[in-house]
Parts: structure tokens; sequence; C-alpha cells
């Protein structure tokens, strides 16, 4: 064997080591600043929701305050997910360090005064802002695409204490059919370390089926006489309803910035005019229903009864939440859309149960995670967000749900994915 062969060999084995000790690394750091930014997020919607008509109504000023914040010291950091996708993509070399403070403050701002956003994208751009930016201090082949992904893991697993959805996630997202798997053992390291560290900050986000729909779950999918067919396809009925809605998401999105640019070109103005008609929108329903992450509304689904989940959430929820969601994310706030798309795709599956047939907070569990799934164009991911947040009894249901509202999205993302090209 040439020395050349040997010594590329060694470099492999080698490099496997050091990837994985930097990805420990970097999860601890990313748990610890998702923690901090999560907490912070959660005090800063209990300060609107405590006092709606103080902080909504100037919506207008957080925003126009974002936008000149942005023109001023961005950078090109606004693009948030973009500039991301764009350095894995090989279209862009760098992302400034920057874009990790502008993003957390930004997105503390937006929901401060009521817009109506998520919290992922941002700890997957801390995630991997740092990630990349570390690889340079090492020479590890493809360290910096490698890192990125563990990053991304790492800032989802840290946020939602999902980290096994969080490997999936980070593998699938770049590139449609196609699982980045040489860095799979870094993105589980990182993921893994980022949870744990995150969940010495406060608690894990898990809810008990059992103590909403009592009983045994699983025989919900199979009975005495062995696979309920006429339960699956109910099951293939909701995620199919689930996977249009997720990818009309992931569609209106791009088309809504893009008519909201040519519409206000000048982005202050933009951001200034659509402000206030967001404020006086979002105050007329119900002082603020549609501000913030969601949460106020899954809570009522999976706090309570069925009964009073029922009567609480109305069959327009989801459907407002969607449209003012990608309103704010279309004129110049910050924030994530993946914890909109779950609480989208819970209000949906409430309103949907009673016509399907399929008991009320499974419905809702299912949207959820297939919402979430069909607006990301991802298929593990999903599936294992739901079992980690709800139960692993509900996965075969998981499956069947995720897997047709991943088959019938449309091949959208809320992401800039690549295409893989099928020869």
């Amino acid at each position: 064997m040439a020395k050349a062969q040997i010594k590329e060999k060694l470099a492999r084995w080698f490099s496997q080591p050091v990837l994985v000790a930097v990805a420990l690394v970097l999860g601890a750091i990313v748990g610890t600043l998702t923690a901090f930014f999560g907490q912070v997020l959660d005090r800063v919607g209990a300060i609107r929701d405590a006092n709606p008509l103080y902080w909504i109504p100037a919506l207008a000023l957080g925003g126009v305050a974002i936008v000149l914040t942005y023109m001023k010291i961005g950078k090109g950091s606004e693009r948030g997910m973009g500039i991301i996708f764009d350095v894995a993509h090989g279209k862009e070399k760098e992302i400034p360090l920057r874009l990790i403070p502008l993003i957390m403050v930004t997105t503390w701002v937006t929901h401060l005064f009521g817009g109506s956003s998520g919290r992922e994208g941002v700890a997957m751009q801390i995630g991997a802002t740092l990630g990349h930016n570390i690889s340079s201090k090492i020479h590890v082949e493809n360290a910096p695409r490698i890192l990125l992904v563990a990053g991304m893991a790492a800032g989802f697993a840290g946020l939602f204490q999902t980290p096994l959805a969080a490997i999936a996630l980070s593998l699938e997202i770049l590139l449609a059919g196609h699982l980045e798997m040489a860095a799979l053992l870094p993105a589980a390291v990182a993921a893994f370390t980022a949870c744990k560290v995150s969940q010495m900050f406060g608690e894990m986000t898990v809810i008990a089926m059992n103590d909403i729909f009592p009983g045994d779950i699983t025989r919900i999918i199979w009975n005495d006489s062995g696979l309920d067919i006429y339960f699956i396809l109910r099951l293939a009925i909701l995620g199919i309803i689930f996977g249009i809605v997720g990818g009309g998401f992931a569609r209106l999105l791009p088309l809504s910035k893009k008519f909201f640019a040519e519409k206000f070109p000048n982005p202050v103005k933009r951001v200034a005019i659509m402000g206030v008609v967001l404020s006086a929108l979002l105050l007329l329903c119900w002082q603020g229903r549609y501000s913030g992450l969601g949460t106020n509304l899954t809570d009522m689904i999976f706090s309570g009864s069925a009964t009073s989940a029922a009567s609480d959430i109305y069959a327009y929820d989801w459907i407002l939440k969607m449209l003012f969601t990608i309103v704010t994310l279309s004129v110049g706030f910050q924030g994530g859309e993946v914890t909109p798309l779950f609480t989208i795709g819970a209000t949906l599956g409430t309103a949907l149960a009673a016509i399907v047939g399929v008991p009320l907070p499974i419905a809702a569990a299912l949207g959820y995670a297939a919402v979430f799934g069909a607006g990301t164009n991802t298929l593990f991911a999903p599936i294992l967000v739901g079992a980690e947040i709800f139960g692993f009894d509900l996965l075969p249901a998981f499956f069947v749900v995720c897997t047709a509202a991943y088959v019938c999205n449309g091949g959208k993302s809320i992401y800039a994915q690549k295409k893989l090209r099928l020869r």
C-alpha cells in the first residue's frame, strides 16, 4: 500500500475522535446558550401575556428597531437560516458570530411585542454558527459541514430536549431525500450533550398521553383481531390533510415574503406599516391569542381533558395561527417556524378529531408532529419528535401519519433544502 494511502486512512481514523471531542464541547456550550435563550423567551412571553394592551400596540416600534439594528450592524446575518444553508451548500464561506446575539435579542423583541413566531430557528442558528466557526480551528476533512450539522442538532436538542429528533432533523434537512451520515456520530454526541446540559436549567418537555387518554394506547391500532386496518386508514387521512397544510405553510411563506418585499421595497416602512396592521389584528383576535409561540393553545389541548380541549380550541385556530406566523416572519420580525407548526398541527388535529374518528388528544398529538414534518419536508424527525414528547407507545401511529404527510406535502420545505437529483 502506498504511503499516501496509509496516511489518508490514518487521517480518517484520527479525525473521528477529534470531531467527537469537539462535538462534546460544542453540545455543552450550545445547551447552555439555548437554555438561557429559552428561559428569557418564556419570561418575555409571560410579561407580554400579563399586559397585552401595553406591549402589542407597540409591535411596529419593535419591528423598526429590529430592522434598523440589522441594517446598521447585521452584515448579512439577518438572513438567518438562509445563510446557514448557503454555507452548508457551499454558496457562502463564513457565518458571522454576531448572528448569535442579534438573533437572540431580536427574537425576544418580536415576542415581547406580540409577533407570532417560533424559537427553533434561533437555537439551530446558534449551534450551526458556533459549530462552523469552531471548525476553522481544527484541520479535519469536511469538519465545517459536519460541525455545522452537529451544531444544528445541539441547538434543537438543547431547546426541545428531544435529542433523537434533533439528530434526525439535522441529518435530513440539508439535502432532500438524503441523510448526512458522515455527521451522525458528532451530531449524536452534540445533541445528547446539549440536551443533558439544558435539562440542568429546566424540566424535560414530555406529555403523558395516558393522563389525557386513559387506557392502553396501543389498542387503538391493534385490537383483539389484530391490526385495525380501518383505524390505519383514518390515520392516513389525517396524515394527508396534515401534509397538505404543512406543505402549504412552506409554500406560502416565501410567496408572502416576496409579496411584501415588492409591495413595500423599503424594509423599515414595510415592518412599520405591517407592524401596525398586525398589532391591531392581534388585539382584535382575543388580545393576543395568536401572539408568541402558540404554546398557550397547545397547553389548552394537553393540560386538560378532551372535553375541555374541544371547547377551548376553535375550529379556525390553526389557520389564523398559520396566517399570523407567515405575515410576522415575512415583514421583518424574527424567530422560527417549528413551534408555530407544532401549534398549527395540534389545533388542526383537534378540529379534525371528531370528523375523522380519532380520539382528540391523539389526533392533536399526531398533528403536532406531522405538520412539523410536512413543513420541514422531513420524515424521521417528526416521527421521533412525536415519540419523544408524547411517548413511544404511539410510535406506530406517528409512523403512519407522518409518512402520509411526507408523501403529500408537495416536496416543499421552510428551509432552503437542495433537491437530490435522481439518475
